[in-house]
């Protein structure tokens, strides 16, 4: 496979506040996200994505879009998928450091028949997810397999 390169960019705004762009993704300024120290910290603002937020989100947005690709080529049949995730931030040797990401997927599918597949597909899909595979964080997933009611 070619490298491939993702374009961010970051405009500070004020105070402790920026807007993040990308020239790949964004045509218009109303698509961009609006990112801040997250209210932990000196001069934090609630409300608005932290890099804590988006780091533990990058993991969780993987999973999925791994999940996605590796149940189409199992056949899997499912009826929803979501996903939970809890970042922790601690002080490590004098570092802060995301310590550990808690996945929660849940996913839903038709019958009992597709559980073990589903169960399979979502372990697979957390050893081969490459941002997962490029941090240090200690990522550890609860999956949680349902079955869809019948209406």
């Amino acid at each position: 496979m070619e490298p491939h390169n993702y374009n961010v960019v970051i405009n500070w705004n004020q105070d402790r506040k920026g807007v993040m762009c990308s020239p790949e993704l964004n045509k218009d300024s109303n698509k961009c996200i609006e990112i801040a120290t997250p209210p932990e910290f000196p001069k934090g603002i609630p409300g608005i994505w932290s890099p804590e937020h988006l780091f533990t989100a990058s993991v969780s947005s993987c999973l999925m879009t791994t999940f996605l690709a590796i149940a189409e080529n199992f056949k899997l049949e499912f009826v929803d998928f979501s996903c939970s995730a809890k970042g922790t931030l601690e002080q490590v040797d004098g570092k802060l450091l995301m310590t550990t990401i808690l996945l929660e997927p849940t996913v839903v599918v038709k019958d009992d028949k597709h559980r073990a597949l589903a169960e399979k597909v979502l372990q697979k899909s957390e050893k081969v997810c490459l941002i997962t595979n490029s941090i240090k964080t200690e990522v550890i997933m609860k999956s949680n397999i349902r079955v869809a009611e019948v209406v």
